[in-house]
């Protein structure tokens, strides 16, 4: 049950909002929430909670939170709060920033704590009159109740298709036990008109796992 919860974290610990987190800080006052819900053939389900605030220009403070719950009807999930500051002065095409986090997870009744720590990159791009970004985060979780550590690259590219479309694709590579893990994740953003809310349609799919393949909607805003 331990190695479940593990590979929970693991999988799914970085989600598509955070496509907008990272090296870029929020500026003091404003934040960003996003909400989701995905579903598999298999009935299998999970909602995501995502909360960024910036507390100062150079500092960013959030929480992530996600629950899911099996076609057999199991229960697990976890909850990381964090702080995230830059790495330099990032006024060059490059940003760089760092994270600390900590949390807990849990399988039923079941509750581990963990810490959490990563380094992101990311840079704006442009593909003939489209602009969009690129981003990169490595993290390390560790489980401190048996010393069990695991790894993650998460990779995300974006591009603005027009001001009420973006498409995203997110790859996610994770490193436990001498095994390694993936999934692609792409999606599309919609901005309706006027709308403060961005709705995002999209799909997951493991690596050796397709049919597991889990539909994903959710809802964005930035204030």
């Amino acid at each position: 049950m331990r190695f479940g919860f593990l590979f929970s974290i693991l999988v799914w610990s970085i989600s598509a909002p955070n496509a907008h987190a990272g090296a870029w800080l929020r500026e003091k006052g404003t934040s960003f929430t996003s909400f989701s819900y995905s579903v598999t053939w298999f009935r299998d389900t999970a909602n995501s909670s995502y909360l960024e605030y910036g507390l100062r220009d150079d500092l960013t403070i959030g929480a992530d939170i996600r629950t899911e719950t099996s076609g057999l009807g199991s229960q697990s999930g976890f909850g990381t709060i964090f702080i995230r500051r830059p790495l330099g002065p990032n006024d060059g095409e490059n940003k760089w920033a760092y994270e600390v986090g900590l949390g807990a997870g849990w399988i039923d009744e079941l509750v581990f704590p963990y810490l959490k720590t990563g380094i992101w990159w990311g840079r704006g791009i442009q593909l003939r009159e489209k602009y969009g970004w690129v981003a990169v985060d490595a993290s390390m979780a560790w489980d401190v109740t048996a010393g069990h550590h695991l790894a993650k690259i998460d990779g995300t590219i974006g591009l603005n298709f027009t001001d009420v479309t973006t498409g995203m694709v997110q790859v996610y590579l994770s490193h436990l036990d001498r095994e390694t893990y993936g999934s692609i994740a792409p999606s599309l953003v919609i901005k309706p008109g006027k709308s403060k809310f961005r709705y995002q349609i999209g799909a997951e799919t493991q690596f050796g796992n397709h049919e597991n393949t889990a539909l994903k909607i959710g809802l964005w805003r930035e204030f």
